[in-house]
């Protein structure tokens, strides 16, 4: 088992709905609001649903360029947004806010999300600069707004950035399960859309045998065989869109399609 919230699977598929750009981004449509981002949001997650995903996680995406530290505004309208979508939620949900470990935790414990994903462990040299984030501060939130039930899934090598601490990519993973708590462990490529490592994905997954791992970028149907050899979960976003573009709609087909390829190994 995964975690409690998937009941028995052994290998799970959560699923990206990608938020429109918040207020306080450049590419916010004002004159669209957050109607227009409660109804683009929920027209995904009724397409993922109906392809048969395990989960979805909403995450902000489309707020380029991102910050470390997200602003009030933008952090309580993802958190309306969450919460308009909910009673369409058939499946478990989780949250997360680009690059802000603490505010993921916060609209995640208000929102009654499942789960968290973010990079709450590290120092990486980031298309955004030097990239710190605060794992105690964000457990400590988690704890203090008694939502220790939600997990946090931690991203170990950031998408946009190089990693600073020169040790292996698996000792960072033991580290952070040991030093940090971490419920999960996730492995990413270099940038959204693109496969994490398989020598990464493997080492990872023979060196941390407490917690579930994870792959969380460029997951696809031609490679998922593959990293389900060796990943209990994989989170995807850009191989459901339209023409496989991050930035697209969800393609139904292409989420059913990948699903009965899922459902064929498990």
């Amino acid at each position: 088992m995964v975690f409690e919230c998937f009941g028995d699977k052994k290998k799970v598929v959560i699923a990206m709905a990608h938020i429109g750009a918040l207020p306080g981004a450049p590419l916010y449509d004002a004159d669209g609001g957050l109607d227009k981002l409660i109804e683009g949001v929920l027209a995904d997650v009724e397409k993922l649903q109906a392809g048969g995903v395990d989960a979805i996680m909403f995450g902000n995406e489309n707020d380029r360029p991102y910050v470390f530290k997200g602003s009030p505004a933008s952090i309580a309208a993802m958190s309306a947004i969450v919460q308009a979508v909910k009673p369409h939620l058939k499946v478990p949900f989780g949250v997360n806010y680009l690059w802000d470990p603490v505010a993921t935790v916060a609209i995640g414990a208000v929102t009654g999300a499942s789960f968290v994903r973010e990079i709450f462990t590290g120092l990486f040299a980031s298309d955004m600069g030097l990239w710190e984030p605060n794992c105690a501060e964000a457990a400590r939130l988690r704890h203090d707004l008694k939502r220790d039930d939600m997990k946090m899934l931690f991203n170990i090598n950031a998408e946009f950035a190089h990693s600073l601490d020169q040790r292996p990519i698996e000792l960072r993973a033991k580290s952070a399960v040991f030093s940090s708590i971490a419920d999960a462990i996730l492995v990413s490529g270099p940038i959204t859309g693109q496969p994490a490592d398989q020598s990464h994905l493997k080492k990872v997954a023979e060196t941390v045998k407490d917690v579930p791992i994870f792959a969380n970028t460029g997951v696809n149907i031609d490679n998922i065989r593959d990293i389900f050899s060796v990943a209990s979960g994989v989170v995807i976003g850009t191989h459901f869109k339209v023409d496989g573009n991050t930035w697209n709609a969800v393609e139904q087909a292409r989420v059913s399609r990948f699903m009965d390829v899922v459902n064929a190994i498990r």
